[in-house]
């Protein structure tokens, strides 16, 4: 008596089914958790702008530097324009929107597939206010 080894088309044709099945849930969530965790680090980065910020206030008592066009890009030697600040691929631009002698307004700009985010723009101002431009700031600012 010969007995088949291997497999049949149908069982290899339901395997690929399974797993077609399988990554069509997971890759949408894994996607999610990737720009969450791009976003968390965004947020990170911004409380370490605000530092330097206020680093810079103490040592020039303002918080518009006279050689730089504020608002706009940081001052190079305040703080990276980007997110994540050690990584060539940017997921934020981070920039001043607004800056007087006392105050000031940082924002993270999200670009790239990070376009894709609900939570859009973050912000987070002198006075410690943290803001989003769509969503709420409880679901995006963890």
């Amino acid at each position: 008596m010969f007995k088949q080894k291997g497999i049949t088309l149908v069982e290899l044709m339901s395997v690929v089914v399974v797993v077609a099945l399988l990554a069509s849930i997971a890759f949408p969530s894994y996607q999610q958790y990737v720009m969450r965790s791009k976003r968390v680090t965004a947020e990170g980065d911004l409380y370490a702008f605000k530092n330097s910020m206020q680093r810079f206030f103490a040592e020039n008592n303002t918080y518009v530097g006279t050689s730089a066009a504020v608002p706009g890009a940081p001052i190079a030697a305040v703080f990276p324009s980007q997110s994540p600040i050690d990584s060539d691929t940017p997921a934020y631009n981070l920039t001043i929107t607004a800056a007087n002698g006392t105050s000031f307004t940082l924002q993270a700009t999200p670009v790239g597939g990070q376009m894709g985010d609900d939570c859009g723009n973050l912000t987070l101002t002198s006075t410690n206010i943290r803001g989003v431009s769509s969503s709420t700031v409880a679901n995006c600012w963890r």
